[in-house]
């Protein structure tokens, strides 16, 4: 395959796995904000029992399937900032999903994100390829992350509440989970490398046994899917601000690492590094933008909420078009996609879903509900 047949072929597999990451950020980000998703006890059991959490995680595998594939044809410098184009995607993917338009303020967000990290990706590529970490140096980083993700994740977390501090505190929440799904998967990334290398005999300090090798493969399972775990969690406060801290999150986890144990460095020397901050900045203000610029999920009605409507009068309970003024009625979170509907994206746990019904309940515009009589 000639180079410009190679590089079309790169930028079109950038484009599909951009598509596969979007769909299953905004499909997460729908089960997130479903009001009948438990956050105690029996949550992960009970999202492991959900056939769209799977579709979620099928999606999420098959971005990044083709985000290698992309790689075997196109340059690093080509894919890796196509690969940013997740958050464009995903936007309006979630504004559809929520029925209602995307903001200025989250187009100069997400404009404001995608610079600043293709100005990263662009300056933090690898300055040695085949360049891999040690067995001692790989039990070190997954040690000192578990450590960091603790930090990250175990801050204050607080549930669906109508106090504006409650819907603060998931947002902060969704943030510090979000860079904590970051770290993970961009460890996990550079686990996968070393384990490559281990099974090509191409390991520092000599061959590995084989459970050198199986602690490493269990190593990367276990942070790859953490980090789908976390960012499930991070979904709860919204889909725009915490999908770009994901985005963010890896790959500086990955040019930290890379900086540190294997001898990079970043590329034209010091104007790399002033590069670097000037991405991070405008990164940085990127996720403010998204923060502020989008509305918190709608919180779940309280029974005594769900009666009012009867009580009052003709006039006013015929007040409030929108799904979200409905008692019971699917959450329309702005940035975050809607809960489902009936046939949505909540079956009953154990119940068979197509792939043609999973997506349609995670894509498909929330129905207008009726007020109640």
């Amino acid at each position: 395959m000639n180079g410009v047949a190679g590089t079309v072929l790169a930028v079109l597999l950038s484009l599909v796995s951009a598509a596969g990451y979007a769909l299953a950020a905004v499909a997460q980000a729908r089960l997130a904000a479903a009001p009948s998703t438990p956050t105690g006890r029996g949550a992960l059991r009970a999202l492991l029992a959900r056939g769209q959490w799977w579709w979620a995680v099928g999606l999420n595998a098959a971005g990044a399937l083709a985000h290698v594939a992309a790689l075997h044809y196109g340059p690093l410098t080509l894919v890796q900032p196509l690969g940013a184009l997740t958050l464009v995607a995903a936007l309006p993917l979630g504004a559809y999903t929520a029925r209602r338009r995307v903001t200025r303020t989250e187009w100069r967000g997400a404009l404001w994100t995608l610079a600043g990290l293709v100005g990263l990706v662009a300056v933090t590529g690898p300055a040695a390829p085949g360049e891999a970490l040690s067995l001692r140096e790989s039990l070190v980083v997954a040690a000192a992350t578990a450590l960091l993700i603790a930090v990250l994740a175990g801050g204050r977390r607080t549930g669906r509440t109508e106090g504006g501090a409650a819907r603060g505190g998931v947002r902060a929440g969704g943030l510090g989970h979000a860079t904590a799904s970051g770290v993970a998967s961009g460890v996990a990334s550079a686990l996968t490398q070393t384990l490559t290398a281990a099974l090509t005999l191409g390991l520092p300090g000599g061959t590995p046994a084989w459970w050198q090798t199986a602690t490493l493969a269990l190593l990367i399972s276990a942070f790859a899917m953490g980090g789908l775990l976390l960012s499930q969690t991070a979904y709860r406060g919204g889909l725009a601000a915490p999908l770009a801290v994901v985005n963010l999150s890896n790959p500086a986890a990955a040019a930290v690492l890379g900086v540190a144990l294997l001898g990079e460095t970043f590329r034209a020397g010091a104007w790399g590094w002033l590069a670097a901050a000037a991405g991070a900045l405008a990164a940085a203000r990127g996720v403010v933008l998204l923060t502020t610029g989008t509305a918190a999920p709608s919180p779940s009605p309280s029974p005594e909420a769900a009666q009012m409507p009867a009580q009052a009068g003709p006039m006013e309970a015929g007040q409030g078009s929108g799904a979200a003024d409905a008692p019971g009625a699917p959450l329309a979170a702005a940035g975050s996609g809607a809960a489902p509907g009936p046939g949505g994206l909540a079956p009953e746990p154990g119940g068979s879903t197509s792939l043609a019904e999973a997506l349609g309940g995670a894509l498909a515009p929330v129905p207008e509900a009726e007020p109640a009589r």
